[in-house]
């Protein structure tokens, strides 16, 4: 049987959406082609803000760049 996540990654690794470089902000993931560390979405999300405020507060992620970490995420937590 498929993975039931693989539809939303096809054509996508971890390097489209994440970049961890010494040179923009010392090593810290972010996302990719910005400066927004991939923190940032975690802690919008633990404080009770929406999806659509984040994007709102960082304009450089995409909706889709945002929607495929926290995809990648859950798969990542909920793989065997």
């Amino acid at each position: 049987m498929a993975d039931p996540f693989s539809r939303f990654f096809i054509g996508m690794s971890a390097n489209d959406l994440i970049t961890i470089d010494p040179e923009v902000l010392g090593g810290t993931p972010v996302f990719k082609g910005t400066r927004v560390p991939v923190k940032s979405l975690f802690d919008y999300l633990e404080r009770g803000y929406g999806l659509e405020e984040f994007i709102e507060c960082f304009p450089s992620v995409t909706n889709q760049m945002a929607r495929s970490v926290l995809e990648r995420s859950e798969a990542a937590l909920l793989a065997a």
